[in-house]
């Protein structure tokens, strides 16, 4: 029997599932995650999961790693010293950057301006030219380059990075002055903006680069120890890592384009809920996970998730394609303090993570966090894992106690004030991928995973009133399963900058035609057949004179037939006015060209659970009780391994299973679907 591994590395905790690609069969781990070194983590909960299954590593014909090492690079500043090779009266292109100021009217006074990952001291420059029809207007002087970067031997960099004037029409000088650096730096990797970015727009092809060696020898150090552990422990299946925009790459490719994996952690829990929305039924979703440290919200239309043109990482903007992902420092872990000046409650974004973790984990932390606020209500039961993680509830009630002392209010309102406060922090993540982006969450369902993601889901459909709330099976992996059932996806784009009357259907359907035979290439060279091969188009597009695009999905076909042109220019007229609640009368200009490849979808089926009386009386383990809207309430703790499809819970009740457990509150009700779903909605 053939098995994928799906993993997701977390800020506190590492998740992992195995699934029998023939039958559905899912079997699910979940340890502590390592952040020295998080493929220790990756390593035990393999071996966990394949014991547990009684699944020799060799039986896994696939892993697939959603992974934060390139993340954590990016905002705890452990990036390579980077070199940059620019063109001759560039060197500063850097530092020039762009002239958007974060904050208010007077952000600029306060604001620190960042420090650029390649410094000045480490840019030099390349004597030559290529204009912006991509003729050579002054020849590479040689010479002077490989003078010009022996300045760079006695910087200690560690990463290289090659980005020419418009080297995105004609990457002639680029790839010379790649293979020149080479000669003169042959141990250090090299990036080229020719294969990362090639678009117009010198910043944001430069900084995007830059970033790629910024990561590039910490995501390569870690994919190459992981692969090799993994040999060594057997698993000779392929080994592939999640992208950003929620495909995979292959391990190989990671390596040499890691600014691809930025986001690849959260990509993993969209990628999921897209599979449980499939088999649920349900095409329009907001996600909410939320882990330990952080929370990330999407919104999915038509059962496609939003993407944008952009990756966003702490400071750092680079122009890579990934899902439209906001994150929020609200987690189980988040820390609850009182500010001695305004005396009033905060909850994060510092957050207590794995290790000494929250006050009720019993590792030493005494600070109060979302956690333990949860175990003083009573929404967590005595122990997390199966039982294997007991809950210090006495250590979590004084963590809380502090802040109720500090607000002088009762320990019961401390702990209501600390979820009241993560629910709204949430809220407003929710609200920026769905008001304000033109959604009325109302018509849209909202799905809740990860380990703290089902005990807030039910007061958060109250918020958004986005119904029913849907809480998958094993929700505190689902960002594994996301990894597990997602498919390759290979991306490529070019500058076209051309308004509509000065091209053609034709000129576009050809340059469509060649660049899906570029990825399908590169698909077949990852082991996927044509036959399994599909493609996807995007074109960006904007008024003339203006100074953002918009992109928009076209097919290849209406341009072949003679109206993609037409077609385009509606639904972008038709998008902008969504988005912006007007027209203009200016020309249409087309800026970027974009085709993506993708391999063929997992055909990992679904596992249907027994049909039920409706009555979940068998899973019922005991009576508890719960304090909600200022006062305690009786309800009951089930067992979600024993519910049936069709069962009804009535609220409030606890639902519990190795990986989360799920709140249903006061006049709500779940709905147990055949795919094992609890569909929480109002009575």
């Amino acid at each position: 029997m053939s098995y994928r591994l799906g993993v997701d590395v977390g800020g506190t905790f590492t998740d992992l599932l195995l699934i029998e690609d023939k039958s559905g069969r899912t079997f699910r781990a979940k340890v502590p995650s390592t952040p020295q070194d998080p493929s220790q983590a990756v390593l035990t909960g393999a071996r966990m999961v394949c014991d547990l299954a009684k699944v020799s590593p060799d039986s896994i014909s696939y892993f697939m790693h959603g992974t934060t090492v390139a993340t954590n690079a990016v905002l705890e500043g452990k990036g390579a010293r980077v070199g940059l090779v620019v063109t001759e009266g560039y060197r500063q292109v850097l530092q020039i950057a762009r002239s958007l100021v974060p904050g208010g009217l007077a952000g600029w006074i306060i604001w620190p301006k960042p420090e650029p990952l390649a410094p000045l001291e480490c840019t030099v420059e390349a004597p030559e030219r290529i204009g912006a029809d991509g003729a050579i207007v002054r020849p590479l002087d040689e010479a002077a380059l490989r003078h010009n970067l022996q300045s760079l031997k006695s910087d200690n960099i560690e990463a290289l990075t090659v980005c020419l004037v418009n080297s995105y029409i004609n990457d002639l000088h680029e790839r010379r002055v790649a293979a020149i650096c080479a000669e003169e730096f042959p141990d250090i990797p090299i990036s080229v903006s020719a294969d990362i970015l090639p678009e117009m727009q010198e910043y944001e092809r430069t900084l995007t680069t830059v970033a790629n060696s910024a990561v590039r020898p910490v995501v390569a150090r870690y994919v190459r120890n992981l692969a090799r552990e993994l040999r060594v422990w057997g698993m000779n299946g392929h080994m592939h890592l999640l992208r950003s925009d929620g495909g995979l790459m292959s391990a190989e490719k990671s390596q040499a384009a890691p600014v691809n994996l930025l986001m690849s952690g959260p990509a993993g829990g969209v990628a999921g809920a897209l599979w449980i929305a499939r088999h649920a039924g349900f095409e329009n979703l907001l996600t909410l996970d939320m882990g330990g440290t952080s929370t990330d919200v999407a919104l999915i239309e038509k059962g496609v998730p939003r993407l944008r043109r952009e990756t966003s990482v702490g400071g750092l903007m680079v122009r890579a394609s990934s899902l439209d992902i906001r994150t929020v420092g609200a987690g189980g872990g988040s820390i609850a303090h009182v500010p001695a000046l305004t005396k009033a409650l905060r909850v994060g974004p510092e957050s207590a993570g794995a290790a000494p973790g929250p006050a009720a984990y019993g590792r030493g932390g005494v600070k109060p966090t979302v956690t333990d606020a949860n175990v003083v209500l009573g929404y967590l039961p005595e122990a997390l894992l199966g039982g294997a993680f007991k809950l210090d509830r006495d250590g979590a009630r004084r963590a809380v106690q502090s802040i109720a002392d500090a607000l002088g209010v009762g320990l019961y309102e401390a702990a209501a004030g600390i979820i009241d406060i993560v629910n709204e922090n949430m809220f407003g993540a929710l609200r920026l991928v769905s008001v304000q982006q033109g959604y009325d969450p109302r018509e849209f369902a909202l799905i809740a995973f990860g380990g703290a993601g089902p005990l807030h889901a039910n007061a958060l459909g109250k918020l958004t009133q986005s119904w029913p709330v849907i809480i998958p099976p094993s929700p505190g992996v689902l960002c594994a399963y996301g990894d597990a059932t997602t498919r390759l996806r290979v991306e490529t784009q070019r500058s076209f900058n051309k308004r509509r009357d000065a091209t053609t259907d034709g000129e576009i359907a050809a340059i469509l035609a060649e660049m899906a035979a570029q990825v399908g290439s590169e698909l077949a060279a990852e082991g996927v057949s044509r036959e399994e091969q599909c493609f996807e188009f995007e074109i960006d597009v904007r008024y003339a004179g203006q100074a953002f695009e918009v992109p928009l999905k076209v097919a290849a076909s209406d341009f072949e037939s003679g109206h993609g042109i037409a077609l385009l220019s509606r639904a972008f007229d038709a998008e902008h006015e969504r988005l912006f609640t007007f027209n203009l009368e200016a020309p249409h200009e087309f800026v970027n060209l974009r085709a993506t490849g993708l391999g063929q979808a997992a055909t990992v089926g679904a596992q249907e659970i027994d049909r039920g009386n409706g009555d979940p009386a068998r899973a019922k383990l005991r009576d508890h009780q719960l304090y909600i809207n200022g006062t305690f309430h009786d309800g009951v703790i089930f067992d979600r391994a024993k519910l049936r499809a069709g069962d009804i819970i009535k609220g409030p009740a606890i639902v519990i299973e190795m990986d989360s457990t799920t709140l249903i509150l006061s006049s709500h009700i779940g709905t147990v679907d055949n795919f094992g779903n609890i569909l929480i909605t109002p009575a």
